[in-house]
């Protein structure tokens, strides 16, 4: 099965929290197919902001969302 991720990043009104300051300027690095991938991406993305302390990228478990009755492991 694909367990596809989402990593995504942005201005935050915090950087504790995870509160986009302007969700049009969302940066949407992409989808993967695994979370090893995602994980490489995301880390790609944050490095280029690392000075920026009110920017900050997540992964997103998107095969959760999408069916939710399946275990996490």
């Amino acid at each position: 099965m694909q367990k596809l991720h989402l990593v995504m990043g942005g201005r935050v009104k915090d950087p504790q929290g995870l509160e986009f300051v302007d969700l049009n300027k969302i940066d949407v690095v992409g989808v993967f197919p695994d979370y090893h991938s995602a994980e490489e991406a995301w880390r790609a993305a944050a490095q280029r902001t690392v000075d920026d302390a009110e920017m900050r990228y997540v992964i997103v478990h998107l095969h959760r969302l999408l069916e939710p009755e399946l275990p996490k492991a």
